[in-house]
Protein backbone atom coordinates (compact mmCIF):
# COMPACT_ATOMS: atom_id res chain seq x y z
CA UNK A 1 0.00 0.00 0.00
CA UNK A 2 3.00 2.00 -0.19
CA UNK A 3 2.35 3.87 -3.84
CA UNK A 4 -0.93 5.23 -2.35
CA UNK A 5 -1.98 8.27 -2.83
CA UNK A 6 -4.57 10.90 -2.64
CA UNK A 7 -6.94 12.48 -5.24
CA UNK A 8 -5.62 15.46 -4.69
CA UNK A 9 -1.56 14.45 -4.82
CA UNK A 10 -2.45 12.69 -8.22
CA UNK A 11 -4.63 15.50 -9.32
CA UNK A 12 -1.28 17.90 -8.74
CA UNK A 13 1.10 15.35 -10.20
CA UNK A 14 -0.66 14.71 -13.34
CA UNK A 15 -1.19 18.93 -13.43
CA UNK A 16 2.63 19.52 -13.33
CA UNK A 17 3.52 16.45 -15.41
CA UNK A 18 1.04 17.84 -18.84
CA UNK A 19 1.57 21.11 -17.87
CA UNK A 20 5.51 21.00 -18.06
CA UNK A 21 5.19 18.47 -20.86
CA UNK A 22 2.26 20.08 -23.60
CA UNK A 23 4.23 23.51 -22.88
CA UNK A 24 3.73 26.23 -26.01
CA UNK A 25 2.18 23.81 -28.91
CA UNK A 26 0.10 23.86 -31.81
CA UNK A 27 -3.60 22.62 -32.53
CA UNK A 28 -5.20 22.34 -35.55
CA UNK A 29 -8.91 21.60 -36.01
CA UNK A 30 -12.25 22.78 -36.12
CA UNK A 31 -14.43 24.89 -33.97
CA UNK A 32 -17.40 22.51 -32.72
CA UNK A 33 -18.53 24.97 -30.02
CA UNK A 34 -18.01 28.69 -29.29
CA UNK A 35 -18.93 30.64 -26.50
CA UNK A 36 -17.51 34.49 -26.45
CA UNK A 37 -18.95 34.77 -22.52
CA UNK A 38 -19.74 38.42 -21.01
CA UNK A 39 -16.65 38.72 -18.75
CA UNK A 40 -14.44 38.69 -21.97
CA UNK A 41 -13.39 35.02 -22.30
CA UNK A 42 -13.70 32.54 -24.64
CA UNK A 43 -14.92 29.53 -24.49
CA UNK A 44 -14.24 26.84 -27.59
CA UNK A 45 -13.86 23.22 -28.38
CA UNK A 46 -11.47 22.36 -31.10
CA UNK A 47 -12.53 18.55 -33.09
CA UNK A 48 -10.76 16.21 -35.66
CA UNK A 49 -12.31 12.85 -37.00
CA UNK A 50 -12.14 11.25 -33.92
CA UNK A 51 -11.63 13.62 -30.64
CA UNK A 52 -12.12 17.16 -29.52
CA UNK A 53 -10.51 19.00 -26.50
CA UNK A 54 -11.84 22.03 -24.51
CA UNK A 55 -9.97 24.90 -24.76
CA UNK A 56 -10.17 28.57 -23.39
CA UNK A 57 -9.04 32.19 -24.28
CA UNK A 58 -8.83 34.23 -21.74
CA UNK A 59 -10.12 37.78 -21.98
CA UNK A 60 -6.90 39.91 -22.20
CA UNK A 61 -5.83 37.34 -25.41
CA UNK A 62 -9.30 37.75 -26.55
CA UNK A 63 -8.99 41.45 -26.94
CA UNK A 64 -6.05 40.96 -29.32
CA UNK A 65 -7.81 39.06 -31.34
CA UNK A 66 -8.25 40.41 -35.01
CA UNK A 67 -11.03 38.33 -36.45
CA UNK A 68 -14.01 36.74 -35.06
CA UNK A 69 -14.21 33.14 -34.34
CA UNK A 70 -17.46 30.92 -36.18
CA UNK A 71 -18.36 27.34 -35.80
CA UNK A 72 -17.22 24.90 -38.10
CA UNK A 73 -14.17 27.17 -38.82
CA UNK A 74 -10.94 25.40 -39.28
CA UNK A 75 -8.03 27.43 -37.36
CA UNK A 76 -4.49 26.36 -35.42
CA UNK A 77 -4.72 27.44 -32.01
CA UNK A 78 -1.54 28.30 -29.76
CA UNK A 79 -1.12 27.47 -26.20
CA UNK A 80 -0.51 25.33 -23.98
CA UNK A 81 -2.34 22.19 -21.92
CA UNK A 82 -3.31 23.17 -18.20
CA UNK A 83 -5.18 21.10 -15.73
CA UNK A 84 -8.19 22.34 -13.59
CA UNK A 85 -6.91 20.84 -9.76
CA UNK A 86 -10.08 20.82 -8.25
CA UNK A 87 -12.13 18.96 -10.73
CA UNK A 88 -9.27 16.94 -12.08
CA UNK A 89 -10.09 18.48 -15.89
CA UNK A 90 -7.32 19.50 -18.37
CA UNK A 91 -8.15 21.82 -21.31
CA UNK A 92 -6.23 23.57 -23.97
CA UNK A 93 -5.24 27.30 -23.12
CA UNK A 94 -4.76 29.45 -26.02
CA UNK A 95 -3.29 32.71 -26.25
CA UNK A 96 -3.51 32.89 -30.16
CA UNK A 97 -5.32 31.49 -32.63
CA UNK A 98 -5.15 31.73 -36.08
CA UNK A 99 -7.14 30.66 -38.95
CA UNK A 100 -5.48 27.68 -40.83
CA UNK A 101 -3.83 28.20 -43.99
CA UNK A 102 -3.62 32.16 -43.89
CA UNK A 103 -2.93 35.12 -41.81
CA UNK A 104 -5.69 36.01 -38.95
CA UNK A 105 -5.25 39.91 -40.07
CA UNK A 106 -6.54 38.55 -43.50
CA UNK A 107 -9.43 37.30 -42.17
CA UNK A 108 -10.30 40.28 -39.90
CA UNK A 109 -9.35 42.25 -42.86
CA UNK A 110 -12.37 40.15 -44.72
CA UNK A 111 -15.04 40.01 -42.24
CA UNK A 112 -15.11 44.01 -41.18
CA UNK A 113 -14.93 44.50 -44.59
CA UNK A 114 -18.01 42.54 -45.28
CA UNK A 115 -19.52 43.67 -42.18
CA UNK A 116 -19.35 47.58 -42.58
CA UNK A 117 -20.31 47.00 -46.49
CA UNK A 118 -23.39 45.30 -45.04
CA UNK A 119 -23.86 48.46 -43.27
CA UNK A 120 -23.48 50.97 -46.22
CA UNK A 121 -20.07 52.63 -45.06
CA UNK A 122 -18.75 52.35 -48.78
CA UNK A 123 -22.10 53.37 -50.04
CA UNK A 124 -20.91 56.22 -52.82
CA UNK A 125 -24.77 57.90 -52.00
CA UNK A 126 -22.61 58.76 -48.34
CA UNK A 127 -19.03 59.84 -49.98
CA UNK A 128 -18.51 63.63 -49.57
CA UNK A 129 -17.40 65.76 -52.30
CA UNK A 130 -13.93 66.94 -52.25
CA UNK A 131 -13.33 70.89 -52.30
CA UNK A 132 -11.20 71.92 -55.44
CA UNK A 133 -9.63 74.94 -54.18
CA UNK A 134 -9.34 74.22 -50.16
CA UNK A 135 -7.91 76.50 -47.93
CA UNK A 136 -7.97 74.73 -44.52
CA UNK A 137 -6.34 71.43 -44.24
CA UNK A 138 -6.21 69.22 -41.49
CA UNK A 139 -3.92 65.91 -41.31
CA UNK A 140 -4.37 63.67 -38.57
CA UNK A 141 -0.89 61.70 -38.61
CA UNK A 142 2.17 61.16 -36.33
CA UNK A 143 3.82 64.47 -35.87
CA UNK A 144 7.20 62.68 -35.86
CA UNK A 145 6.64 60.41 -39.08
CA UNK A 146 8.55 61.48 -42.50
CA UNK A 147 4.67 61.08 -43.92
CA UNK A 148 3.52 64.69 -42.29
CA UNK A 149 6.77 66.21 -44.43
CA UNK A 150 6.16 64.48 -47.43
CA UNK A 151 2.63 66.28 -47.05
CA UNK A 152 3.68 69.38 -45.93
CA UNK A 153 6.35 69.68 -48.69
CA UNK A 154 4.02 68.80 -51.53
CA UNK A 155 1.47 71.32 -50.10
CA UNK A 156 3.99 73.51 -49.62
CA UNK A 157 5.38 73.56 -53.29
CA UNK A 158 1.18 73.38 -55.02
CA UNK A 159 -0.43 75.62 -53.17
CA UNK A 160 1.63 77.71 -50.30
CA UNK A 161 -1.84 79.94 -49.22
CA UNK A 162 -3.67 76.87 -47.56
CA UNK A 163 -3.52 76.79 -43.92
CA UNK A 164 -2.24 72.86 -42.44
CA UNK A 165 -3.48 71.73 -38.82
CA UNK A 166 -1.60 68.84 -37.63
CA UNK A 167 -3.35 66.63 -35.19
CA UNK A 168 -0.60 64.27 -33.96
CA UNK A 169 -1.65 60.46 -33.10
CA UNK A 170 -0.25 56.93 -33.24
CA UNK A 171 -0.49 55.99 -36.38
CA UNK A 172 1.14 52.13 -34.88
CA UNK A 173 0.05 49.79 -31.87
CA UNK A 174 -2.33 48.79 -30.00
CA UNK A 175 -3.21 52.41 -29.37
CA UNK A 176 -3.04 53.96 -32.03
CA UNK A 177 -6.81 52.82 -33.22
CA UNK A 178 -8.68 54.91 -30.59
CA UNK A 179 -6.24 57.87 -30.64
CA UNK A 180 -6.96 57.79 -34.50
CA UNK A 181 -10.61 57.70 -34.21
CA UNK A 182 -10.28 60.73 -31.24
CA UNK A 183 -7.94 62.65 -33.78
CA UNK A 184 -10.36 62.22 -36.60
CA UNK A 185 -13.45 63.43 -34.23
CA UNK A 186 -10.98 66.70 -33.03
CA UNK A 187 -10.21 67.59 -36.43
CA UNK A 188 -14.03 67.31 -37.53
CA UNK A 189 -14.45 70.37 -35.11
CA UNK A 190 -11.88 72.58 -36.74
CA UNK A 191 -14.00 73.83 -40.05
CA UNK A 192 -11.55 72.79 -41.80
CA UNK A 193 -12.31 71.97 -45.64
CA UNK A 194 -10.61 68.46 -45.41
CA UNK A 195 -9.40 65.91 -43.56
CA UNK A 196 -6.44 64.05 -44.38
CA UNK A 197 -5.57 60.39 -42.33
CA UNK A 198 -2.33 58.68 -43.77
CA UNK A 199 1.31 57.11 -42.50
CA UNK A 200 3.81 56.02 -44.39
CA UNK A 201 4.40 52.48 -45.47
CA UNK A 202 4.91 49.59 -43.42
CA UNK A 203 3.76 45.99 -42.61
CA UNK A 204 0.16 44.86 -42.36
CA UNK A 205 0.72 44.53 -38.33
CA UNK A 206 1.96 48.17 -38.43
CA UNK A 207 -0.29 49.63 -40.60
CA UNK A 208 -3.92 47.49 -39.05
CA UNK A 209 -4.77 50.54 -36.72
CA UNK A 210 -6.44 52.15 -39.86
CA UNK A 211 -8.10 48.63 -40.06
CA UNK A 212 -10.22 48.98 -37.02
CA UNK A 213 -13.74 49.39 -36.51
CA UNK A 214 -13.15 52.27 -34.28
CA UNK A 215 -11.76 54.12 -37.37
CA UNK A 216 -14.47 52.97 -39.96
CA UNK A 217 -16.88 54.37 -37.55
CA UNK A 218 -15.27 57.81 -36.93
CA UNK A 219 -14.28 58.53 -40.43
CA UNK A 220 -18.23 56.75 -41.18
CA UNK A 221 -19.37 59.87 -38.24
CA UNK A 222 -17.34 62.85 -39.48
CA UNK A 223 -19.12 65.96 -41.24
CA UNK A 224 -15.94 66.67 -42.93
CA UNK A 225 -14.96 65.16 -46.41
CA UNK A 226 -11.68 62.91 -45.55
CA UNK A 227 -9.07 61.43 -47.40
CA UNK A 228 -7.44 58.50 -46.75
CA UNK A 229 -3.43 58.42 -47.18
CA UNK A 230 -2.25 55.58 -45.42
CA UNK A 231 1.56 53.38 -47.10
CA UNK A 232 1.83 52.72 -50.39
CA UNK A 233 -0.18 52.11 -53.57
CA UNK A 234 -0.15 48.41 -52.68
CA UNK A 235 -1.66 48.86 -49.33
CA UNK A 236 -5.67 48.36 -49.12
CA UNK A 237 -7.01 49.13 -46.01
CA UNK A 238 -10.57 49.67 -44.34
CA UNK A 239 -10.00 53.50 -44.22
CA UNK A 240 -9.36 53.24 -48.30
CA UNK A 241 -13.32 51.64 -48.68
CA UNK A 242 -14.89 54.37 -45.74
CA UNK A 243 -13.45 57.44 -46.73
CA UNK A 244 -14.73 59.92 -49.09
CA UNK A 245 -11.11 59.93 -51.35
CA UNK A 246 -7.96 56.99 -51.06
CA UNK A 247 -5.54 58.05 -51.88
CA UNK A 248 -1.81 55.60 -52.81
CA UNK A 249 0.78 57.49 -50.42
CA UNK A 250 0.47 60.60 -47.99
CA UNK A 251 2.25 63.12 -50.55
CA UNK A 252 -0.20 61.66 -53.47
CA UNK A 253 -3.02 63.20 -51.23
CA UNK A 254 -1.93 66.54 -51.20
CA UNK A 255 -1.16 66.15 -54.92
CA UNK A 256 -4.51 65.17 -55.17
CA UNK A 257 -6.44 67.32 -53.49
CA UNK A 258 -4.62 70.79 -53.84
CA UNK A 259 -4.41 72.31 -57.08
CA UNK A 260 -0.77 73.04 -58.41
CA UNK A 261 -0.37 77.10 -58.07
CA UNK A 262 2.10 77.20 -61.49
CA UNK A 263 -0.20 75.06 -63.73
CA UNK A 264 -3.40 77.53 -62.52
CA UNK A 265 -1.53 80.60 -63.09
CA UNK A 266 -0.95 78.57 -66.67
CA UNK A 267 -4.55 78.48 -67.02
CA UNK A 268 -5.25 82.10 -65.40
CA UNK A 269 -3.24 83.36 -68.24
CA UNK A 270 -4.83 81.66 -70.92
CA UNK A 271 -8.49 82.31 -69.46
CA UNK A 272 -7.22 86.26 -69.13
CA UNK A 273 -6.00 86.24 -72.99
CA UNK A 274 -9.43 84.10 -73.49
CA UNK A 275 -11.72 86.85 -71.83
CA UNK A 276 -9.21 89.72 -73.12
CA UNK A 277 -10.22 88.31 -76.59
CA UNK A 278 -13.55 87.87 -76.14
CA UNK A 279 -13.77 91.26 -74.25
CA UNK A 280 -12.56 93.03 -77.37
CA UNK A 281 -14.83 91.16 -79.58
CA UNK A 282 -17.85 91.83 -77.56
CA UNK A 283 -16.70 95.86 -77.20
CA UNK A 284 -16.15 96.17 -81.39
CA UNK A 285 -19.36 94.20 -82.22
CA UNK A 286 -21.54 96.58 -79.86
CA UNK A 287 -19.56 99.40 -81.16
CA UNK A 288 -20.49 98.63 -84.88
CA UNK A 289 -24.41 98.19 -83.35
CA UNK A 290 -23.34 101.62 -81.48
CA UNK A 291 -22.78 103.34 -84.71
CA UNK A 292 -25.80 101.68 -86.43
CA UNK A 293 -27.94 102.70 -84.09
CA UNK A 294 -26.52 106.14 -84.15
CA UNK A 295 -27.38 106.54 -88.03
CA UNK A 296 -30.81 105.28 -86.95
CA UNK A 297 -31.50 107.44 -84.81
CA UNK A 298 -30.42 110.15 -86.63
CA UNK A 299 -32.49 109.16 -89.58
CA UNK A 300 -35.17 108.59 -87.18
CA UNK A 301 -34.82 111.68 -84.89
CA UNK A 302 -36.95 114.36 -84.56
CA UNK A 303 -34.46 116.75 -85.66
CA UNK A 304 -33.76 115.13 -88.48
CA UNK A 305 -37.38 114.68 -89.78
CA UNK A 306 -38.16 118.58 -88.72
CA UNK A 307 -34.99 119.20 -90.88
CA UNK A 308 -36.97 117.23 -93.77
CA UNK A 309 -40.05 118.58 -93.41
CA UNK A 310 -38.47 121.89 -93.59
CA UNK A 311 -37.10 121.65 -96.52
CA UNK A 312 -40.28 120.00 -98.18
CA UNK A 313 -41.82 123.38 -96.41
CA UNK A 314 -39.53 125.24 -98.04
CA UNK A 315 -39.77 123.93 -101.47
CA UNK A 316 -43.86 123.57 -101.15
CA UNK A 317 -43.51 127.48 -99.74
CA UNK A 318 -41.20 128.22 -103.26
CA UNK A 319 -43.41 126.63 -105.35
CA UNK A 320 -46.83 128.16 -103.82
CA UNK A 321 -44.84 131.85 -103.99
CA UNK A 322 -44.37 130.89 -108.03
CA UNK A 323 -47.78 129.70 -109.12
CA UNK A 324 -49.13 132.73 -107.07
CA UNK A 325 -47.33 135.21 -108.85
CA UNK A 326 -48.12 132.82 -112.00
CA UNK A 327 -51.59 133.60 -110.88
CA UNK A 328 -51.47 137.46 -110.06
CA UNK A 329 -49.78 137.93 -113.44
CA UNK A 330 -52.89 136.24 -115.09
CA UNK A 331 -55.19 137.45 -112.76
CA UNK A 332 -53.75 141.62 -113.61
CA UNK A 333 -53.63 140.78 -117.67
CA UNK A 334 -57.43 140.09 -116.93
CA UNK A 335 -57.93 142.65 -113.76
CA UNK A 336 -58.41 145.63 -116.04
CA UNK A 337 -61.67 144.89 -118.35
CA UNK A 338 -62.88 143.94 -114.78
CA UNK A 339 -62.13 147.22 -113.30
CA UNK A 340 -63.92 148.97 -116.61
CA UNK A 341 -66.94 146.63 -116.20
CA UNK A 342 -67.23 147.35 -112.46
CA UNK A 343 -67.06 151.33 -113.00
CA UNK A 344 -69.59 150.99 -115.51
CA UNK A 345 -71.89 149.12 -113.40
CA UNK A 346 -71.15 151.38 -110.79
CA UNK A 347 -72.34 154.31 -112.42
CA UNK A 348 -75.18 152.72 -113.64
CA UNK A 349 -76.45 151.71 -109.79
CA UNK A 350 -75.49 155.00 -108.59
CA UNK A 351 -77.54 156.64 -111.07
CA UNK A 352 -80.00 154.20 -110.22
CA UNK A 353 -80.02 154.78 -107.00
CA UNK A 354 -79.92 158.26 -107.54
CA UNK A 355 -82.93 158.22 -109.21
CA UNK A 356 -85.17 156.21 -106.86
CA UNK A 357 -83.82 158.62 -103.99
CA UNK A 358 -85.28 161.51 -106.09
CA UNK A 359 -89.07 160.05 -106.18
CA UNK A 360 -88.48 158.91 -102.27
CA UNK A 361 -87.49 162.46 -101.90
CA UNK A 362 -90.89 163.44 -103.95
CA UNK A 363 -93.03 160.58 -102.08
CA UNK A 364 -91.48 162.33 -98.85
CA UNK A 365 -92.64 165.88 -99.58
CA UNK A 366 -96.25 164.97 -100.60
CA UNK A 367 -96.75 163.27 -97.37
CA UNK A 368 -94.70 165.27 -95.24
CA UNK A 369 -97.63 166.40 -92.44
CA UNK A 370 -95.99 170.00 -92.63
CA UNK A 371 -96.93 169.99 -96.36
CA UNK A 372 -100.09 168.42 -95.62
CA UNK A 373 -101.37 171.53 -93.69
CA UNK A 374 -102.16 173.66 -96.68
CA UNK A 375 -104.36 171.31 -97.54
CA UNK A 376 -106.48 171.03 -94.22
CA UNK A 377 -104.81 167.81 -92.83
CA UNK A 378 -104.18 167.55 -89.35
CA UNK A 379 -102.61 164.25 -87.01
CA UNK A 380 -105.72 162.76 -84.81
CA UNK A 381 -103.78 161.76 -81.37
CA UNK A 382 -105.78 160.37 -78.56
CA UNK A 383 -104.27 159.80 -74.53
CA UNK A 384 -100.68 160.42 -76.93
CA UNK A 385 -101.65 157.78 -79.72
CA UNK A 386 -102.04 158.36 -83.38
CA UNK A 387 -105.59 157.14 -84.22
CA UNK A 388 -108.00 157.44 -87.13
CA UNK A 389 -111.17 159.53 -86.95
CA UNK A 390 -113.16 156.27 -87.22
CA UNK A 391 -112.01 155.39 -83.38
CA UNK A 392 -113.10 158.30 -81.92
CA UNK A 393 -116.46 158.26 -80.20
CA UNK A 394 -118.99 161.12 -79.41
CA UNK A 395 -117.87 162.81 -76.36
CA UNK A 396 -114.01 161.41 -76.45
CA UNK A 397 -111.83 164.28 -75.97
CA UNK A 398 -108.85 163.95 -78.43
CA UNK A 399 -106.04 166.88 -79.89
CA UNK A 400 -105.52 167.73 -83.49
CA UNK A 401 -102.28 168.44 -84.57
CA UNK A 402 -100.42 170.27 -87.85
CA UNK A 403 -98.03 171.92 -88.18
CA UNK A 404 -97.69 175.00 -86.37
CA UNK A 405 -101.18 174.08 -83.95
CA UNK A 406 -102.28 171.75 -81.35
CA UNK A 407 -106.22 171.76 -80.98
CA UNK A 408 -107.95 170.05 -78.07
CA UNK A 409 -111.36 168.95 -79.11
CA UNK A 410 -114.47 167.48 -77.50
CA UNK A 411 -116.87 164.95 -80.62
CA UNK A 412 -119.99 166.12 -80.15
CA UNK A 413 -121.73 164.81 -82.72
CA UNK A 414 -120.07 161.99 -85.30
CA UNK A 415 -121.62 161.18 -88.56
CA UNK A 416 -120.19 158.64 -91.27
CA UNK A 417 -119.49 159.89 -94.66
CA UNK A 418 -120.62 157.50 -97.39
Amino acid sequence: MSNMISVTSLNTKIKSLLEATFLHISVEGEVASLTYHSSGHLYLSIKDDKSSIKCVMWKSSVSRMKFQLKKGERIVAHGSVGVYTPRGEYQFISTHIEPYGKGALAVAFEQLKTKLDEKGYFSKSHKKPIPRYPSNIALVTASSGAALQDMLRVAQKRWASVNITVVDVLVQGDLASGEIARGIHYADTLNADIIVIGRGGGSSEDLWAFNEEIVADAIYDANTPIVSAVGHEVDILISDFVADMRAPTPSAAMEMILPDGDELLYVLDELIGSFEKRIYGIISQKDRQLNDLRAEFSRSSTHTKLSTMQKAFTSLNDEYTRAMQYKLMQSQSMLLPLQLELKESIKFKLKQTENNLQNIIKRFEMYNPANSSKYAWAQVNKDGKKISLEEISVGDEFELIEDRVKLFVKAMKKTAIK
